[in-house]
């Protein structure tokens, strides 16, 4: 169990490169097709039976409702036809997010380490994947490249990819504490750099950086196991700030956001305790979990505010327990 403690996300393991340092190139990816409509969700009526057909008032539910659907949709709209790259993409929050990012029309690459998920993606969006393994600079290197060849550029970067072994503090593996940091840390800033010098070589002024990130980089849960990965999230809660900071010191629009999610009912426990199903198990059943659903909305609350609006960190939390 993992009481009074907020839980990161799942996220995926990276696999060792081939022997010798080689890397998995990603010359295959696939030449996107034209993007669906955009797809939109209308707001909750709030009408009653015998007012079915009243005229909302300024500031009633119904009215702000619409107010926000139009004024997401409108926000989407500029968005439409344009590239996002998103790391970590076969599962999970990752692929909840691409498959939101295309309902909205954008073109969507996103990257993962293993072609059979890659594989499944592919047919489920329509969209090109990329095999990448994140903790080689190479490979991610040769991924933007291949993206500047195919597609132009990058103009939205979500680093979603992460990592976490059960590698404690006082008995953990080096090898373990590199892997985290190799991925959560290290890949995130490389995807970061080439993504910026993507939109700045193209003369892109509207970009947008998001990280997904996680509580444990706002708080230190009292669980050994993840201690490590911690210290990676708070590093990524000061990699954000420190690149606003940078994007205003070089007078760029570009923009940058964290998004930092509690539990969410993904494979993350499954991966962290890959011996002991019966203790991932139980790391979910203490608590209604967040849905990646739920964090693909935020980023889509994210993209869609004005130009000059600055989301800086959002935080989620499960508000309910398990009874």
């Amino acid at each position: 169990m993992w009481p009074n403690a907020e839980v990161p996300r799942a996220e995926p393991r990276p696999e060792a490169g081939p022997p010798g340092g080689g890397s998995r190139r990603s010359s295959n990816i696939s030449k996107l097709p034209a993007p669906p409509p955009a797809v939109t969700r209308e707001p909750p009526s709030f009408s009653n039976s015998r007012r079915s057909s009243a005229i909302p008032v300024p500031g009633s539910p119904n009215e702000v409702g619409r107010r926000l659907g139009t004024m997401t949709r409108a926000g989407m709209e500029r968005w439409r036809d344009r590239l996002a790259l998103v790391t970590g993409a076969s599962g999970g929050i990752g692929a909840a997010v691409a498959r939101a990012l295309v309902q909205q029309g954008l073109k969507v690459v996103g990257c993962a380490r293993t072609v059979g998920n890659i594989e499944v993606g592919l047919n489920r969006w329509n969209r090109a994947l990329n095999v990448c393994d994140l903790s080689n600079e190479e490979d991610i290197l040769s991924m933007f490249s291949a993206v500047r060849s195919q597609h132009s550029g990058v103009d939205i970067c979500i680093n979603n990819a992460g990592m976490a072994r059960p590698d404690t503090l006082l008995s953990g593996s080096t090898s373990g504490w590199k892997d985290m940091f190799n991925v959560n840390v290290l890949a995130l800033s490389i995807c970061t750099r080439e993504a910026y010098q993507s939109m700045k070589e193209r003369n892109v002024d509207d970009g947008h950086i998001i990280n997904i990130n996680s509580m444990c980089g706002h708080r230190v849960p009292s669980q050994s196991v993840i201690h490590f990965y911690s210290a990676t999230k708070y590093a990524v809660t000061a990699l954000t700030e420190g690149l606003r900071q940078e994007l205003l010191e070089a007078q760029t629009h570009i923009r940058a956001t964290c998004i930092s999610p509690g539990l969410v009912e993904t494979q993350f426990a499954f991966k962290l305790y890959d011996k002991d199903p019966r203790e991932a198990a139980a790391v979910y059943e203490h608590i209604k979990c967040l849905r990646p659903e739920d964090v693909a909305e935020a980023v889509i609350y994210v993209l869609s505010t004005p130009p000059h609006v600055q989301v800086g960190d959002i935080q989620m939390r499960p508000t309910e327990q398990v009874t």
